[in-house]
């Protein structure tokens, strides 16, 4: 049997229709890529991952190029020749921000960064929670988008995030200030991020959007390579937001590094739960879809 037996040769999707990270890393066109990390999902689950949506019939408006064709009303413009869409007032139950972490340091893996992979995840949830009518909003480096609910602000959120670059540092407690205060009524809170910079401010500002009201879920990025240090020889590490090296003999170093790892991780877990947030742990090679199929799991449970 090939090696490439698991995989449609002309489009590197494997044969269980789960796409993988290196392949969707490729694809430029987020709305794309959303579309093809959701597809399926949902509609295996049960009942809606997030809150209910309703609206009402608000007013007609002349049709406007652009405007949603299911909305015009066929019969009106029957009786009167001209085209009229319907207007809704929304009552939304949810308003979703996506905060992604722009740290230099998610820049690591150059194969399939963490930065790339949040993305990817970003650009999902933005489509899973627009799809079902809600609003969703995303705070990454200078971009800001409202949460708003519509097909026209959710292109506007992916060309944003598409636009975005992980460079320098990351100002997590005010970044998450900012979101959760942007938020105007109680909503959800989702922040992508590795958690490495200031992990004692980070969480006071996540507990202050707790008790605004927001629910707030964390998605850890960790690449493999980070997790379990798979390096064999000495190398010389160089931190890529301050640039300082140091030079590391790998083979003794592994241990001791992969129980420090091990200990932040499970520390990043445990005051997500006594916080009553919910928490995943993302590793980037692993298909979005398996992560984001067991963070909607866990929602309905």
């Amino acid at each position: 049997m090939s090696r490439d037996s698991g995989r449609d040769s002309g489009t590197g999707i494997r044969k269980s229709g789960v796409c993988p990270p290196e392949v969707l890393a490729r694809i430029a066109d987020l709305e794309l890529v959303a579309r093809i990390v959701v597809e399926g999902l949902v509609s295996g689950l049960h009942r809606s991952p997030f809150h209910g949506y309703s609206a009402e019939f608000s007013q007609y408006r002349h049709y406007r190029p652009g405007d949603d064709l299911k909305y015009v009303d066929w019969k009106l413009v029957a009786r009167t020749d001209r085209l009229y869409t319907k207007q809704f007032r929304e009552t939304t139950n949810m308003a979703a921000t996506l905060v992604l972490d722009t740290s230099a340091s998610m820049s690591f893996p150059k194969a399939v960064s963490k930065y790339r992979y949040a993305m990817i995840l970003s650009a999902a949830l933005a489509h899973i929670v627009s799809s079902q009518g809600d609003a969703v909003g995303l705070v990454a480096g200078p971009r800001m988008i409202p949460a708003r609910a519509g097909r026209h602000n959710l292109r506007a959120l992916l060309a944003a995030l598409s636009g975005v670059e992980a460079s320098g540092r990351w100002n997590a407690a005010e970044t998450i200030r900012r979101a959760g205060e942007r938020l105007n009524r109680r909503g959800l809170l989702l922040v992508l991020s590795d958690f490495y910079d200031e992990e004692d401010a980070t969480f006071n500002e996540l507990k202050r959007a707790a008790r605004m009201g927001h629910e707030v879920v964390l998605f850890q990025m960790m690449s493999r390579e980070e997790v379990e240090f798979p390096y064999k020889r000495d190398f010389e590490f160089a931190d890529l937001e301050t640039g300082r090296s140091v030079s590391v003999n790998a083979g003794l170093a592994r241990r001791e590094y992969t129980d420090a790892v091990a200990a932040f991780l499970e520390r990043c877990r445990r005051r997500a739960g006594a916080e009553g947030f919910q928490y995943s742990l993302i590793v980037t090679d692993t298909p979005p879809a398996h992560g984001l199929r067991n963070f909607l799991l866990a929602r309905q449970r």
